[in-house]
């Protein structure tokens, strides 16, 4: 398995992110318009939590709150739980899995450098496999 930074090669060095201050509708609208499914939350260049839509529907939506009027740092995941570089994509699949969550902000000391999804992941374990596959293929034929 490869080291986080090799997936985010794939995201061109951009950090979609919303910031504490923002209403929670337009974080979601920014979800949206990206096709997201959780942005960074950034406080200038700290990392002050995560924005997911499950953070919108269990603290918005079921508990019967104003999404434009409640801020995105009323309900954000602020006790993030973030890998580095060199964290290898398998380990990263581990800590989703155990701790039910699906996206992962990649730090180098306080600087951020992106986030990874469980989606990023999963396409790279059938990128790897598809390769191993026609390795094989290739192999036998030969």
């Amino acid at each position: 398995m490869k080291p986080v930074s090799e997936l985010l090669k794939k995201h061109d060095g951009t950090l979609w992110h919303v910031t504490p201050d923002m209403t929670v509708y337009a974080a979601v609208e920014k979800l949206a318009r990206l096709d997201a499914g959780a942005l960074l939350v950034m406080d200038g260049d700290r990392l002050a939590g995560v924005f997911s839509e499950r953070d919108y529907t269990r603290k918005i939506t079921l508990a019967g709150r104003n999404s434009k009027e409640t801020l995105v740092s009323e309900i954000m995941t602020a006790n993030v739980i973030t890998v580095n570089a060199t964290t290898r994509t398998r380990e990263c699949m581990s800590l989703m899995s155990a701790r039910k969550i699906r996206h992962l902000p990649v730090i180098e000391g306080e600087r951020v450098l992106g986030m990874i999804s469980i989606r990023d992941i999963m396409d790279d374990i059938i990128a790897d496999h598809e390769h191993t596959i026609a390795s094989l293929e290739s192999y036998i034929q030969s």
